[in-house]
This record gives structure tokens, sequence and C-alpha cells, in this order.
């Protein structure tokens, strides 16, 4: 596969702010803060984008890493902002978001779909319609529609949190794999082992 099937752009959507950092709602902060700590390489603030950027080499790869600062209803701003300046297409675009509908530290990739509710995704689905890549980071659900809110901006338990970083570890591992456009590899090893 050529670099027409590569990622350029990795999103990880969250809240900006110390008070959300250890939210459920910021697993996707979580992934790509894992990716910058794994490269020596330190995020920052692009007004311009919205956002927290940094540039790592994943396989041989120049690719961004995004952290939207415009709280997550308005994630798809700064991601249209970034992809636009670099003239990165929709395709070639990973975005890592929390899930309630998987266990924590389940993990799942998939290409388009719908946005399930997720403020983050149906914003992105907006401003760059739907056919990027995500990964679904599964947080948990707190078995009662009321309680989703509350339940995604409060820490995960200390049990939770050890399978949601084991998921992102998992995540980490196939990387290499995801960027290169090896997509059903990574799904074989990601859906067996997490």
């Amino acid at each position: 596969m050529g670099d027409s099937s590569s990622i350029q752009l990795i999103v990880g959507l969250g809240n900006p702010g110390s008070q959300y950092d250890k939210t459920r709602h910021n697993a996707g902060f979580w992934f790509v803060d894992a990716l910058a700590n794994a490269a020596n390489e330190t995020f920052r603030l692009e007004s311009k984008f919205s956002g927290e950027v940094c540039k790592v080499n994943i396989s041989g790869k120049n690719v961004w890493l995004l952290k939207p600062a415009t709280f997550m209803n308005r994630s798809g701003l700064s991601v249209k902002q970034l992809s636009s300046f670099y003239k990165i297409p929709t395709s070639n675009i990973l975005v890592i978001h929390d899930e309630l509908d998987l266990p924590p530290g389940t993990v799942r990739l998939k290409i388009g779909g719908g946005h399930g509710g997720h403020n983050g995704l149906r914003d992105l689905h907006a401003q760059m319609g739907k056919e990027y890549l995500r990964v679904r980071v599964g947080v948990g659900h707190p078995g009662d529609r009321n309680k989703v809110v509350d339940y995604v901006l409060s820490r995960p338990n200390a049990s939770d949190c050890i399978d949601i970083m084991r998921g992102i570890d998992h995540l980490e591992a196939v990387i290499n794999d995801v960027v290169s456009g090896n997509l059903q590899q990574a799904m074989n090893r990601l859906h067996t082992e997490s």
C-alpha cells in the first residue's frame, strides 16, 4: 500500500484543563500523550489549529499528533484547521476516542460509521464527514443513560484505569501497522489481544 492509505494525523479527543486530565472522556488524549512520550516529543499550543500539536516519526513517516483545545463538542474545528493547513485528506486521519459501549480497555479499530451520540465525533462529522479511521477505547458504561455525562467526566476506578491503560498499550503496539495502512493486521492483533 502506498502513502494514500497511510495515516498523517492522529487526533486524541478529550477536554482541555487539568480538571479533565484523568477523566474517561480523555482516553484519546491519554493515547496521543503516550505516543509523544515514547518519541520524546512535547505538545505545544498552536492557536491557528485551536489545539496542542507535535510531530512524531512512526514507521518511518512523519505524523502529526493533535489534542484539540476546543472542548469535546467543538473538536471538529481543530481537526479541520490542521488538516486543511497541511492538506491532509480525511481518509488519512486517525481519531482516538472513549467508547461507552465497550468494556474498559477493549480497543476496536473502525473505518467510518455513525457518531453514536459522541459529541466529539458528532462535530467531526459536521466539519469533515465521517470517512476517517477511528479507534474506540472502551471505558465501560454506567448502566443508566441518565448517568452518562457524569460518568465520562469522572475518573475511572483503579481497576478500570489499569484496564484502559492496558488497552492503550495494545494500541501503541500496533500503531506502526495502523499508520502504514496494514489495517487488517492491526485489527487481527488488537481484536484478539484486548
